[in-house]
């Protein structure tokens, strides 16, 4: 259950990320490219709105989070699985005698 819930956190932080991507883009999307020399110029992370670099960070920290949770939560769940194995006396890897 872990694993999965981890992959849910992770899937709703990519689509929160991919709306946020948008969001910028379209907050920005009239700064001028060029400045007067003809030199292209960006807008640096440190300087968008506080709310945008709010979302993104908080996104990026569920994503992460998200990741952890389902691949901490699918190694615990394989060392869970081999444990039980263990127990009945079954070696992992081999097939179950019929």
């Amino acid at each position: 259950m872990r694993p999965l819930c981890g992959a849910i956190i992770t899937a709703g932080a990519l689509i929160g990320l991919g709306l946020a991507s948008i969001g910028v883009g379209l907050r920005y999307q009239n700064y001028p490219y060029l400045d007067s020399t003809g030199h292209p110029q960006w807008v640096w992370f440190r300087n968008i709105d506080t709310t945008l670099m709010f979302a993104v960070v908080s996104l990026v920290l569920a994503l992460l989070i998200g990741l952890g949770t389902a691949f901490l939560g699918l190694a615990y769940h394989h060392h869970k699985r081999h444990l039980e194995l263990m127990r009945e006396g079954r070696v992992p890897g081999e097939r179950a005698s019929a």
